[in-house]
């Protein structure tokens, strides 16, 4: 068993156990998907307003938040990346699924939710 969260330094790596800020192997801390990419539209939590979720895109970070940065480009809207999950202000499920198609990477892309 490993410590993952002290309350000297914060949140641990697992793998090399030094802070997140100062680790040396820069684990993948995201656990690997079922290999499908998830678009839904969510609004638990933002005061009624709408984003667009895309989840499970089997990226690392750099790369996802340059994919975060392409989506909010070709929608026309705001958002961010974080833990592993990118969010688009407003509803653009649509236009995200048919982008998400569209690339060569050939990634399995489903809508989830109602």
């Amino acid at each position: 068993m490993s410590l993952v969260y002290s309350t000297d330094v914060g949140r641990v790596c697992p793998s090399c156990g030094q802070p997140i800020a100062q680790c040396s192997c820069k684990a993948k801390t995201r656990p690997a998907g079922d290999g499908i990419v998830r678009v839904s539209r969510e609004t638990a939590g933002r005061k009624g307003k709408g984003v667009t979720v895309v989840k499970g895109v089997p990226l690392d970070d750099a790369e996802l938040t340059a994919l975060g940065k392409q989506l909010k480009a070709s929608c026309g809207s705001g958002g961010t990346v974080k833990d592993g999950v990118i969010e688009i202000q407003g509803d653009h499920l649509d236009k995200v699924l048919a982008w998400l198609k569209a690339r060569p990477e050939g990634w399995t892309v489903k809508r989830a939710g109602g």
